[in-house]
C-alpha cells in the first residue's frame, strides 16, 4: 500500500530546519506532499505575514528533490487539508507534541485514520530566529548553524 505523507509549514526564510524535516517525512512515505501556507494562514497562527512572498515558498520548496508535490495550505486546520488530499501521515515538529494544539491535530486526524509522527524541531535555527537577526540588524547569530545536523538526501 502506497504512503502518502504531508509536511506543513510556512517555508518562510527557507532553511536547515525545513530540508531536514521534509528530509525525514520523505523516509516515511512513498510520496510527500508539503503544504505551504498561505500568507493569511500564517498571520491568523502565528500573527505574522511571511518575509518571502508564497509564491517564491512554493518554488523553492517544489525544487527540494525529496518532495513530490508542493500545494498552497489555505487553512490552519490540518483535517481540511486532508478532506483535499487524503495523506496518511502528517510530519510536524516536535515542539508541538503534548500541545493543547498537537492532541488536537492527532484527535482529528486520528479519528479518519492519519498518523501524527513528531521530528526533533531545529531550535538553533529558525524562521523566528531569522527573523529577530535580520531585525536585530546584527550577526549575533551568524554562527548559530556551526552545530546544524544536515542530513543526507535519501
Amino acid at each position: 500500500m502506497r504512503v502518502v505523507g504531508y509536511v506543513p509549514g510556512a517555508y518562510d526564510m527557507f532553511h536547515i530546519g525545513h530540508l531536514n524535516i521534509l528530509k525525514r517525512a520523505s523516509l516515511e512515505c512513498d510520496h510527500l506532499i508539503a503544504g505551504v501556507v498561505t500568507d493569511d494562514v500564517l498571520v491568523r497562527a502565528k500573527g505574522r505575514a511571511a518575509v518571502v512572498p508564497l509564491a517564491e515558498r512554493l518554488a523553492i520548496v517544489r525544487s527540494i528533490n525529496v518532495v513530490d508535490e508542493a500545494v498552497t495550505d489555505l487553512s490552519s486546520d490540518k483535517f481540511v487539508m486532508w478532506q483535499r488530499l487524503k495523506f496518511d501521515v502528517l510530519f510536524k515538529g516536535d515542539d508541538w507534541k503534548g500541545t493543547e494544539k498537537g492532541n488536537r491535530l492527532e484527535a482529528d486526524l486520528g479519528a479518519v485514520g492519519v498518523r501524527v509522527v513528531y521530528f526533533p524541531y531545529t531550535v538553533h535555527t529558525s524562521s523566528t530566529a531569522l527573523r529577530q537577526l535580520i531585525t536585530a540588524g546584527g550577526n549575533e547569530g551568524a554562527n548559530a548553524a556551526d552545530g546544524a545536523q544536515i542530513l543526507p538526501l535519501r
